[in-house]
């Protein structure tokens, strides 16, 4: 029987006293449970906004850019009004005492704990300034992908001028003792320090750079890769990607795949996981590395616990730790030999004209050609960092006023000569190849070395869990066992563990560049016979 027809049967007297049984005997919620409720809202709302900017990168035409900025708009304030509003702050004060004794390494005290970090970082920014970046951000994707598509950088560099002055005042309200960027990053990183990434930097440039020196003295001809500049069917090559991110383990009951001009993945819970590629049909690395690299971020997301739906403990611990997953399934396996004995049959199937007369031997050795490009998300990996560094040197310099966003086309080109010795033709290949800028992502382009370093790391941890088998199992075609490792490991914890904690109970160890120097000094000279 339900209670309405319990209370019809009892007449309205026996009502009355059956509602004020109820309420005398009902458990009180506990202010841990009352803000992990409230906290599911504003991740829901945040989700909501979330949908909207998928669908503008995917689908939305671009007449809507004016309305799906203010809708963004509205949601990150209402959001953010919902995060540090006053009943926020009493919970989270209240949750505290609550789990003052409780085992710190609880769910309970660490959803206290990220609570916390989450409530003290967004307090501290206006709820205008979170909105007009919002909004700001959102026009400005537009503006970018169309002065990308036209390499006309005064399109965009109005626009890059905003969202820098947004971005300090975000740095500042934030604050921070050494450097604006300390802020930023510590949004995507937390913890981490610019002068760590500069230590970091130093720690690779030298090996990396003589490494690139070594390989170019080979020899420009010592290895082909005219095989994949060749005709390669765009709707092939989507049917082949897919059943490569499948076989890896996406779940696309819990998710999809769809095209962006440049390729992301974003969650919206663990159950709907979207990712995207790009194509060009001369260039067949480009969109299945790139559906390879963003399954990566996916199988992180679709793998956190179940218990943390919709919780502050839901999604990944860092973007740092978010790399580590897509490098690593990007290189250590898209572009491992084992993993092309085990599709090279098939590609090879699906591109007869292209492939048939190819060695599987030399196909390996052509997507891993070293030689210094132009466009990051195609770099090789042992240039690939030096991308990543020319970024966080104008990042730091944009910020502090040391340069102006009129001469940053002329630096990031003379970084580029100077570091790949390299120049861009023109902006598109240049200044406006990345997104990050246009969403306000300032701080973000560290955490790619971060998670370049951190995927050889666990790498070798899980191949020695394994019983140094997972070259055989990927040759197989077997990545149930790997996958499984990380979910353990990695995936399942979602955000209880900061990102340092977690390397060191997964590693043994800090973040360490020695590994994955090892790693490129092995692989290289073995391909390029040094």
């Amino acid at each position: 029987m339900n209670p309405a027809d319990l209370f019809r049967a009892i007449g309205s007297a026996g009502e009355e006293k059956w509602y004020n049984f109820l309420m005398q005997t009902e458990t009180p919620m506990r202010a841990i449970e009352q803000l992990q409720a409230r906290l599911a809202d504003v991740k829901a709302v945040r989700g909501a906004a979330s949908v909207l900017g998928w669908d503008q990168q995917t689908y939305m035409p671009p007449g809507g850019a004016g309305a799906r900025a203010n809708q963004l708009s509205v949601l990150s304030k209402i959001s953010h009004e919902m995060a540090t509003g006053p009943d926020t702050e009493r919970l989270l004060a209240e949750a505290e005492r609550e789990t003052k004794d409780a085992d710190p390494d609880s769910d309970e005290a660490s959803f206290v704990r990220v609570a916390r970090r989450d409530y003290d970082q967004a307090a501290k920014l206006p709820t205008a300034l979170v909105a007009e970046l919002s909004r700001v951000t959102a026009l400005a994707h537009e503006e970018w992908a169309r002065a990308r598509q036209d390499s006309d950088y005064p399109r965009f560099a109005p626009w890059l001028e905003r969202i820098l002055d947004l971005t300090r005042q975000v740095a500042q309200h934030l604050g921070y003792q050494d450097v604006m960027y300390d802020a930023l990053l510590d949004l995507y990183e937390p913890g981490m320090k610019t002068r760590e990434v500069r230590a970091m930097f130093d720690a690779l440039r030298p090996a990396q750079v003589a490494l690139v020196q070594a390989i170019i003295a080979k020899g420009p001809d010592l290895i082909d890769a005219s095989p994949l500049q060749l005709d390669y069917d765009e709707a092939t090559q989507t049917q082949f990607g897919l059943e490569v991110v499948r076989r890896l383990g996406f779940d696309f009951a819990r998710g999809r795949q769809d095209r962006a001009v440049h390729p992301f993945c974003t969650s919206f819970s663990r159950d709907d996981v979207r990712i995207t590629t790009r194509f060009d049909k001369n260039w067949p690395p480009m969109s299945l590395f790139g559906s390879i690299h963003e399954t990566g971020h996916a199988l992180y997301e679709q793998g956190v616990d179940p218990r943390y739906d919709g919780n502050t403990l839901e999604g990944g611990t860092s973007l740092g730790v978010h790399e580590s997953q897509s490098r690593l399934w990007e290189n250590l396996v898209g572009r491992s030999r084992p993993f092309w004995q085990c599709f090279y049959p098939s590609l090879q199937a699906a591109f007869p004209g292209a492939l048939s007369d190819v060695p599987l031997e030399s196909f390996y050795r052509a997507i891993n050609r070293v030689w210094p490009s132009l466009i990051r998300v195609e770099a090789d990996e042992v240039t690939y960092n030096l991308h990543i560094l020319l970024r966080f040197e104008l990042e730091n310099d944009l910020l502090e006023g040391r340069l102006s966003v009129a001469d940053a086309p002329q630096t990031w080109n003379a970084k580029m000569r100077e570091y790949l010795g390299l120049t861009p033709e023109n902006d598109a290949q240049g200044i406006l190849q990345d997104v990050h800028w246009s969403g306000g992502s300032f701080g973000y382009f560290p955490t790619y070395t971060v998670g370049n370093l951190l995927s050889v790391q666990l790498f070798e941890k899980a191949d020695a869990d394994l019983g140094g088998q997972t070259a055989d199992q990927v040759a197989r075609g077997d990545f149930a066992p790997l996958l499984a490792w990380l979910r353990e490991h990695v995936h399942q914890w979602g955000r209880k563990y900061d990102p340092s904690d977690l390397i060191r109970r997964v590693t043994g160890g800090p973040l360490d560049p020695a590994p994955y120097l090892r790693y490129l000094q092995r692989k290289y000279g073995e391909i390029y016979r040094m």
